[in-house]
């Protein structure tokens, strides 16, 4: 069987990529496919040949590849996949517009909807200087929705990494969605039960992320936080941080990997439609201390493997931060709760059963 893989884009990294990176290892004979692509700045894929599109060719298409946006459905619309017998397509957005043999099957692992095109609000507030082309935007933005809407039925099954998830794909491209929780590779992280005097919140630095909350919670508490990532929120948030606070900025992967097995807890303030973060942390032997709305209730044991906090506030952060110090966790407990249900074992067992199926042409998984 042939298998092409398609990515949005390869210009950064973060959780869909970390997904991405996994099928294409899982898949080794595979052709990967993808719109723009800078190694240096997103998975590692060794020698792996990526086909790009029109866009690459494009001067500072990668660099700039949100201002991209209108010409993402055209340029994978212009890929060639007919020979191809099975699409994996990853995507928030583009990658799920490929054509295919009407023979092929399409199965589209699905991180989010088109989220800025959906929630348009939340994007432009992330991307300040945005805001000020509004007007125009939405323009665009009504024409590509109903594009959207269009493309969204080309994937014959869709994979929903959240209960969340997949019901934004029901009510919004009208596609039920199998739920497979997205795994990590366990083996890069390492298990630690003794922990330094240091928490953590890992996080690309958006608005969406809420940081500041995080911030103001750790000004008001005086504990040692670091913070790794970058963004266009840091230098606000580093104004508003006091002398406890330390940003990192981009840590290595050997970097993260300890930051993460020796923290007291990973803090996560976002509302989040699966997140990767806390089942890292998990598979570290590290709590988190979370919102509790979207993903982790899909991830998480309360008491047990992390504290979920009510409300985006820092005073219910605040709370829950003082709760999640008084508990006596059990370590190794939290490793293997996230190895038992998060790994790329457990997984891809799942993932090949559907797969399996819909090749079979059971057309009760559409």
């Amino acid at each position: 069987m042939k298998i092409a893989l398609v990515h949005d884009y390869l210009t950064q990294r973060g959780g869909a990529e970390r997904v991405f990176e996994l099928l294409c290892k899982r898949y080794p004979q595979a052709d990967i496919y993808t719109s723009v692509y800078d190694p240096q700045k997103t998975i590692d894929l060794g020698e792996r040949i990526v086909k790009t599109t029109f866009l690459q060719n494009i001067p500072g298409a990668a660099k700039y590849f949100r201002l991209m946006a209108p010409f993402y459905f055209p340029a994978f619309r212009a890929l060639d996949l007919q020979a191809y017998d099975l699409i994996i397509s990853s995507s928030t957005s583009f990658a799920k517009a490929v054509q295919k043999n009407p023979k092929a099957k399409h199965i589209c692992f699905c991180h989010n909807i088109t989220r800025f095109l959906w929630d348009t609000e939340t994007y432009l507030r992330e991307y300040g200087d945005y805001r000020y082309f509004a007007p125009l935007i939405e323009q665009v933005f009504q024409v590509m929705r109903k594009i959207d809407l269009i493309y969204a039925q080309e994937p014959d099954l869709y994979i929903a990494n959240s209960s969340v998830v997949g019901n934004r794909i029901q009510k919004t491209y009208g596609k039920k969605a199998i739920v497979i929780n997205y795994p990590i590779d366990t083996n890069k992280f390492i298990f630690s039960d003794q922990k330094e005097d240091y928490y953590l919140a890992s996080a690309r630095m958006i608005s969406y992320k809420r940081l500041d909350i995080i911030v103001e919670a750790f000004n008001w508490l005086g504990w040692q936080l670091l913070i790794s990532g970058d963004g266009p929120e840091r230098e606000r948030l580093q104004s508003k941080a006091l002398g406890n606070i330390k940003f990192l900025g981009h840590v290595t992967d050997a970097q993260r990997t300890q930051l993460f097995a020796k923290a007291q807890s990973i803090i996560i303030a976002a509302l989040e439609d699966y997140g990767l973060v806390p089942v890292e942390a998990n598979a570290s032997g590290t709590p988190v201390i979370a919102y509790g709305a979207g993903g982790v209730l899909d991830t998480q044991i309360p008491g047990k493997t992390g504290v979920l906090f009510k409300r985006q506030t820092p005073e219910s952060l605040q709370a829950a931060l003082l709760e999640g110090k008084d508990i006596c966790w059990d370590y190794k407990n939290i490793r293997n709760h996230a190895v038992a249900n998060f790994s790329e074992q457990a997984f891809f067992s799942k993932v090949e059963q559907v797969i399996d199926q819909a090749c079979n042409l059971n057309r009760s998984l559409v």
